[in-house]
């Protein structure tokens, strides 16, 4: 489930997100290595070098250095045009120094990767597909073309063809390897992010329900005397004026209005009487609470409460947490979606645990799927049953994240499996032949403690 309002940021939006102070602090580095590379090896070496040329290369990068300083702001984000564009600028100005430098001779040739490894872990597929086919462009361009390196003496300093080959080749490998793996490893940060971003958004949400219901179920508590005495004195009003039609009629709308603020208040207090002022319940009600928005949607639920080994015959009372009201309501959204008919709720509990099961008579999980429940942006192809199931479904599993990750808070330990061979045949298949989703607790993380309170109601303060 992914609602709209969650305003989430687009997971292919990254524009904005790289700091001009951060590229500028690693090439200032990188200008840094670069003059004391030229250095030693010009002073200690003795390293025939074009100086010229080489300090060319790097008053170049120290002039982008100084342009950036005083034209940009401290905070200037880069867009991803401007990201991508000092990046070729850093690729550039290294290939030319290595050039100069022997080519792939220098063993600092192994710096062509960090352009490409940023682009991969801040910028978009396409700009780092791009920096990467330059990257190993340039690689291939001076490992033929290059300003040989020559000694005091005169001699070249050569490697032998297959070691030049081979380094070659560990470059071109290392820009398409450490591009995937940063691109990866990124992506998937930024999704757990957005996914937990979403998560909280719906743990608040339902946070804010639940204190708003808290709050009108307070007010129906508060305004329930006067109301009864509105409408006591209103009907002894009527049988006074029985004989004043006009009056009469003034008394029975008075009494209509209040039974019409008593229902008012009743159904919206409702919520908030079983959320705040009974903040436990027994194990049955909570799943019927989670439940019952989807109770007509033309769908069996099945529920069952037996106890386990040493569990007793009374029902466990628990704790009414929005996290595990919120978790189990899209898990049983998630059954009611795709069962044919029939959603089981299963509640057991023993000594020590608390376990659920929530299973349906549908397809079960994709096989390519299963592995993966719980992860977040998890997208697969939807076939036309999907569509004509869930036809607003985004198919990202969000839903199924956060369910997970807020039943996890709680203490829960969740697990998915299918009921059934999906290769079986219809007239093959159990009843229950769909999706299961088990969820356990200890009973020390969800159970309310013996003789806990209901607390008392407090007054609301104009």
């Amino acid at each position: 489930m992914m609602n709209p309002g969650f305003g989430l940021l687009s997971r292919d939006t990254r524009s904005d997100w790289v700091r001009l102070r951060t590229l500028i602090l690693l090439r200032w580095m990188a200008i840094t290595g670069q003059l004391a590379a030229i250095t030693v090896a010009d002073r200690v070496y003795g390293i025939q070098l074009p100086l010229g040329l080489c300090y060319m290369a790097v008053g170049a990068s120290i002039i982008a250095n100084l342009i950036s300083i005083f034209v940009y702001p401290e905070n200037k984000r880069l867009s991803e045009l401007e990201a991508m564009l000092t990046l070729l600028f850093d690729l550039s100005q290294l290939s030319f120094l290595l050039y100069l430098t022997g080519g792939l001779t220098n063993p600092f040739a192994l710096l062509i990767l960090a352009p490409v490894t940023i682009s991969a872990s801040a910028l978009e597929l396409r700009t780092t597909v791009l920096l990467g086919a330059l990257a190993i462009l340039f690689t291939s361009l001076i490992a033929f073309v290059n300003v040989p390196l020559r000694f005091l003496d005169g001699s070249v300093l050569s490697v032998p063809l297959v070691f030049e080959f081979g380094f070659w080749l560990a470059i071109v490998i290392g820009i398409v390897f450490l591009g995937l793996y940063s691109r990866r490893i990124a992506t998937e940060i930024r999704s757990m992010s957005d996914a937990l971003l979403a998560t909280q958004m719906a743990l608040a949400r339902e946070q804010k329900l639940t204190d708003l219901g808290g709050v009108v179920a307070a007010a129906a508590h508060e305004l329930g005397t006067p109301l009864a005495t509105i409408k006591l004195v209103s009907a002894e009003m009527m049988e006074e004026l029985a004989d004043k039609p006009a009056l009469l009629e003034d008394a029975k709308l008075i009494r209509d209005q209040a039974d019409r603020c008593r229902d008012i208040l009743r159904s919206m207090g409702r919520a908030g009487k079983d959320d705040l002022h009974l903040r436990q319940a027994p194990l049955g009600s909570v799943l019927r609470e989670a439940a019952e928005p989807h109770m007509d949607r033309g769908k069996v639920l099945d529920f069952a409460l037996l106890p386990g080994p040493g569990g007793g015959e009374r029902q466990p009372t628990i704790l009414r947490r929005p996290e595990v009201i919120h978790g189990l309501r899209n898990l049983i959204q998630n059954a009611v979606d795709f069962a044919r008919s029939t959603v089981w709720i299963d509640g057991e509990w023993t000594d020590r645990t608390i376990t659920i099961r929530i299973v349906d008579d549908g397809e079960g999980y994709p096989p390519q799927v299963i592995g993966r429940i719980g992860d977040p942006f998890v997208r697969s192809r939807r076939s036309v049953q999907d569509l004509a199931q869930r036809p607003e479904y985004e198919g990202m599993g969000l839903g199924l994240f956060i369910a997970k990750t807020l039943l996890e808070r709680t203490g829960a330990e969740l697990s998915f499996a299918n009921a059934s061979d999906p290769f079986l045949t219809p007239e093959e298949r159990p009843e229950r032949c769909g999706a299961i989703v088990e969820l356990v607790w200890d009973m020390s993380d969800i159970a309310a403690e013996p003789g806990a309170g209901t607390g008392s109601n407090r007054r609301i303060e104009v």
